[in-house]
């Protein structure tokens, strides 16, 4: 085999870097709500006890706690959740009786507790890059499931288009302001594809308005899963496809579908 596009550091880079500066974080995925009313609709349904798996800043274990959920949130970067115990902090009282935060690695964790559902949203599993690494995250799923339990997560669908980006080109994506230092940026992009290991790196680039020299670059890694790919993975470690989506309104996968938002459960041995 030849060697991968991204080495090791890289990879690290970016599964970390996007997760530093958890107020940019919020900032940037402030008007994403579609998933927060998918997964706390399913944790009414499917719980009460619900474990998240890459819980970030909080977003979607609150929004499950809101509708009665007791909800466990673990994620392995420290800024992330420090911020999602802040926002904690701001939740009504029985909410904030409802939640708590963990530190770990959904490839190693092992608690005693089990729960009637698993949730690992908005593309955590896109930073699993190696079989294996699926594998040990399954596993983890599978030890904390309850034996009726259900595990639901989304991962981006590849898009081809986005893929087959030359790496040289730089797209603008306009002018912010960073809620964490309160200065104006340019905001760029820059994609980058490994095909053998089908991991895409973007680079996300900030350049400072008033001072070019104030410049600031995140690389953010994603695993691309095909479908067929996904529902092979799942099937040869012992999931069972309930059913699967191409949006968070339960609309079919399709052509056009950003997100597969897979709910599984563990196959019953015959």
């Amino acid at each position: 085999m030849g060697e991968p596009l991204f080495d090791d550091e890289q990879l690290r880079a970016g599964t970390e870097a996007h997760y530093e500066d958890a107020v940019y974080y919020d900032q940037a995925y402030r008007r994403r709500k579609e998933d927060l009313r998918f997964y706390a609709d399913l944790a009414e349904v499917m719980g009460p006890q619900v474990l998240e798996l890459g819980c970030g800043t909080g977003r979607v274990s609150i929004a499950m706690a809101e509708r009665g959920a007791e909800v466990l949130g673990v994620d392995t970067m420290a800024p992330m959740l420090e911020r999602a115990k802040e926002r904690l902090a701001k939740a009504k009282p029985a909410v904030r009786e409802r939640v708590r935060f963990a530190k770990g690695d959904l490839r190693k964790l092992r608690r005693k507790e089990r729960f009637d559902l698993v949730v690992s949203p908005f593309n955590v599993f896109n930073h699993l890059y190696e079989r294996a690494d699926v594998e040990r995250a399954l596993a983890t799923v599978a030890a904390h499931l309850k034996p009726k339990g259900r595990f639901v997560f989304d991962v981006r669908v590849p898009q081809v288009v986005e893929l087959a980006r030359h790496p040289d080109k730089v797209y603008s994506g306009g002018t912010i302001k960073l809620a964490s230092n309160g200065r104006k940026y340019r905001y760029r992009e820059r994609f980058d594809w490994d095909p053998i290991a089908q991991v895409q790196m973007v680079e996300m680039a900030f350049v400072g308005v008033d001072d070019p020299s104030d410049f600031l670059l995140t690389p953010l890694a994603h695993r691309q899963f095909f479908p067929a790919e996904l529902e092979a993975l799942l099937h040869y470690n012992g999931f069972e496809i309930l059913d699967r989506f191409g949006d968070f309104d339960g609309g079919e996968l399709g052509p056009e579908s950003e997100s597969q938002i897979m709910l599984c459960r563990p196959r019953r041995r015959r």
